[in-house]
């Protein structure tokens, strides 16, 4: 017998599919644990994927209340963009941007230009979010140099913030938890308060008087690094970790104002916020404020191909149009044509049924619809916008008190996410700041899905109570 014949039980009594026993010995899975995955612990095998569905190898039915990682934009199953990616496989499957294009390399980059906002009219591409924010940073700091302020070249970011794994771009996330392992990484990293109303109660509920305080903090960090030493401040639209974190548009007018006055770039990290998560193609235009530099990713191509781009002002690339100037940086897979056809393809999807129309249509029920679970004594707080929502879960609602750390071992990593897939939901437990649930379906999804969403985590909220 084979290893890929090898059948034994899992957990639940049931066999355990090839794939499942396959990934439990061979496959190095993403941030996860693998312990006893090759037989104890049976991994969820996903195999077909509908609208907003997805099947496992078992016939299980799930909601993707995800977008599989905040990316499937127009929903699983899109046959068309699956035929433009096998129509220019067959007519040119590769070539880089190395010094050359390819037409649908070309064609997304004018696209892109159109869709950002102000003068963001040049494009670079990566095959990922990281990427775009790493050469982002790489950007920067070139940019400086090439106007004879070498000095500049640290970045600032807020707390808790997510921006990417690779050394440079871990050095910008704010969540040293993920960073320890790996040090020292890339110097030149600084944090500043997020905007997490519900852990600021002094401010009685305030966004503004937030919005201004923490803005506040920006410009105290540059003033104190030396606004010589400062090259960029990175922020997302609305912060991912730490779960949903909005901001009012005058906190990111504020952002403007301070890095207009210091030199500093302004970076929009749009990887997840792009492609109407919050019904916008960029989120920053939502909030009213226009970026130096722009990172994106994810929905760009609805999870059809692996796409990314850094998307420059005219100010930031003038430097490098200048004579034997170039940008000593890409990636193999950067602008890849079957990627960047899969991309103009759902990017046409997505404006012939309006969906960016269909988040702003519904953004309010949702949110609505998730607030109900306030009711719940594990209910802490409901915050988010558009198609990206997070729930907090408290252990006292009236203190607000959040978990200890084996009481967030036994609810984040040990019951919820099991139990919601088993229920039938597929989301994201995390805790990475405080504990939250986060939500973000394809943007196909209406009241039913949103019903369904709250239906599903209600049963196991009321059931996660019993087990912190």
């Amino acid at each position: 017998m084979t290893a890929l014949e090898d059948r034994t039980p899992a957990s639940d009594g049931r066999p355990m599919s090839d794939a499942a026993r396959a990934a439990g010995r061979h496959l190095w899975m993403h941030f996860a644990r693998m312990h006893g995955r090759d037989g104890a612990q049976p991994i969820p095998v996903i195999t077909r994927g509908e609208g907003v569905y997805l099947w496992d190898d078992r016939g299980h039915r799930v909601l993707d209340g995800l977008a599989g990682l905040f990316v499937v934009q127009a929903g699983h199953g899109r046959r068309e963009l699956a035929e433009v990616a096998a129509r220019q496989a067959s007519e040119l499957a590769y070539f880089p941007v190395w010094g050359y294009t390819t037409p649908p390399a070309a064609e997304l980059a004018e696209r892109l230009a159109h869709l950002a906002p102000g003068d963001l009219d040049r494009v670079f591409f990566t095959s990922g979010g990281g990427e775009a924010v790493e050469s982002a940073w790489k950007v920067a700091k070139q940019y400086f140099t090439l106007r004879g302020k070498p000095a500049k070249h640290k970045v600032i970011s807020r707390m808790t913030a997510y921006h990417g794994t690779s050394h440079g771009a871990l050095a910008i996330t704010g969540l040293p938890a993920m960073k320890q392992d790996f040090e020292p990484l890339a110097p030149g990293g600084f944090r500043v308060p997020n905007t997490n109303l519900y852990r600021h109660p002094e401010f009685d509920g305030d966004a503004e008087a937030l919005g201004r305080w923490a803005a506040d903090r920006v410009e105290e960090a540059i003033r104190f690094e030396g606004p010589d030493t400062v090259a960029a401040v990175v922020v997302e639209p609305v912060q991912n970790s730490g779960g949903c974190l909005t901001a009012p548009p005058s906190y990111f007018a504020r952002l403007r104002e301070i890095c207009d006055r210091h030199d500093v770039l302004l970076v929009s990290d749009e990887v997840i916020n792009a492609f109407g998560r919050h019904g916008h193609a960029f989120a920053c235009t939502k909030f009213g404020y226009t970026p130096d530099l722009i990172t994106c990713a994810k929905g760009m191509t609805s999870g059809y191909g692996p796409l990314g781009a850094m998307i420059a002002s005219e100010r930031v690339i003038e430097p490098f149009l200048q004579p034997g100037v170039s940008f000593p940086h890409g990636y193999t897979w950067g602008g890849h044509p079957v990627a960047a056809a899969v991309a103009l393809a759902n990017l046409d999807l997505m404006e012939h049924e309006d969906l960016y129309g269909n988040v702003l249509a519904h953004e309010q029920a949702f949110g609505d619809t998730l607030r109900r679970l306030l009711d719940l004594p594990i209910v802490g707080d409901v915050r988010g916008d558009g198609y990206f929502w997070a729930i907090e879960l408290v252990k006292d609602k009236a203190t607000r008190e959040t978990f200890d750390a084996a009481e967030r071992e036994r609810l984040v990593k040990q019951y919820l996410p099991g139990a919601l897939f088993g229920n039938g939901l597929y989301c994201r437990p995390d805790d990475r700041g405080d504990v939250v649930v986060q939500l973000a379906p394809p943007l196909i999804a209406g009241q039913a899905e949103f019903d369904e969403m709250e239906r599903i985590l209600r049963h196991t909220l009321t059931e996660a109570s019993g087990v912190v």
